[in-house]
């Protein structure tokens, strides 16, 4: 998720309902956003009539319960408060890995280091996968 208090730098923002703009660079704006699936949350204007601050997601149902509220301080924009939204319990994965966090890697270097490879890999050549 990405907050962004005026991004437009002077320009004219993007019309996000209808996701248009009438500057190039405006336009371009849009384009990246789209081009990286990111959805723009903030529905109502946050400065005048205008939608000014952004608050941008990759993930629809991510962010929730967006609302403005007044100034903070001297600020002419309205201030975005809202809930980032996440489930309270992960699904149980069946795949089952293993913990080497508490594997004996010295004594694994130990019993490997007592195989004779030489021995071992003598008469083994390449073998064919089958």
């Amino acid at each position: 998720m990405f907050t962004s208090p005026g991004p437009y730098g002077g320009l004219q923002p993007p019309c996000w309902r209808g996701n248009a703009a009438g500057h190039k660079q405006s336009r371009k704006f849009l384009e990246c956003i789209d081009d990286n699936f990111l959805l723009q949350v903030i529905e109502e204007p946050t400065r005048g009539g205008a939608m000014l601050d952004l608050v941008l997601t990759n993930k629809e149902g991510l962010v929730g319960d967006v609302k403005l509220k007044g100034s903070l301080g001297c600020s002419d924009h309205k201030m975005a408060k809202f809930k980032i939204l996440r489930a309270v319990r992960r699904a149980l994965s069946k795949l089952t890995t293993l913990d080497f966090s508490r594997a004996d890697f010295g004594l694994f270097r130990d019993l490997l280091g007592r195989v004779p490879w030489d021995k071992a890999l003598e008469e083994e050549g390449p073998k064919e996968a089958g």
